[in-house]
C-alpha cells in the first residue's frame, strides 16, 4: 500500500465509524442535538397524576419557540401536555413541592 493512501483510508474509516454511531443513536430513539424543531406537535390537557413516572419541561429556545412539557408515563409512553392547562400547571407545582421538600 502506498504511503499516500494510508491517511485517506484512515479518514474514510473514521467517517464510516462516525456515520454508524450517528445512525445507531437515532435508531434507539435518543434525541439528536442537531434536530432543531419542537418535539410536541399535539398536546393533551389532562393526565392522571398517578400515571406519571417523570416529567420533562423544556423552555423555549432556538429549537422551539414554546415551552414543552413531556410526561413519561409508568408504561414508558411519552405524552405531550399543554403547559397552559391549569391541571398541568398544578401537576408541575406539585412535583416541584415534592422535589423541594426532599
Amino acid at each position: 500500500m502506498a504511503p499516500a493512501t494510508r491517511p485517506l483510508l484512515c479518514a474514510a474509516a473514521l467517517m464510516l465509524l462516525l456515520l454508524l454511531l450517528a445512525t445507531s443513536r437515532q435508531a434507539t430513539g435518543t434525541v439528536v442535538a442537531s434536530e432543531l424543531r419542537c418535539q410536541c406537535l399535539r398536546t393533551q390537557e389532562r393526565i392522571d397524576f398517578q400515571d406519571i413516572q417523570s416529567l420533562k419541561v423544556t423552555p423555549p429556545g432556538p429549537h422551539c419557540t414554546q415551552t414543552e412539557v413531556i410526561a413519561i408515563r409508568k408504561d414508558g409512553q411519552e405524552v405531550c401536555l399543554n403547559p397552559e392547562a391549569p391541571l398541568v400547571q398544578r401537576i408541575i407545582q406539585k412535583i416541584l413541592k415534592t422535589v423541594r421538600s426532599s
